[in-house]
């Protein structure tokens, strides 16, 4: 069955993982972009001085 693939269907199949691959890895690292940002920003170190709020990595996850 993969032998009958041939050469369009391997690009195929490779562009679709490299695509996905590629997701991923652009998730990662707008996801830490942005948590950097917002932490080491003006506004956000104004909160957690006055507030004292601090990100949780685990903020979904509370369920208090």
């Amino acid at each position: 069955m993969v032998s009958n693939i041939g050469a369009p269907g391997f690009v195929l199949l490779f562009n679709i993982v490299f695509l996905i691959v590629s997701v991923i890895i652009m998730y990662l690292v707008i996801l830490k972009a942005v948590r950097e940002g917002i932490n080491q920003s003006v506004v956000g170190q104004f909160i957690e001085k006055k507030y004292g709020v601090k990100a949780n990595k685990n903020d979904l996850d509370n369920d208090e």
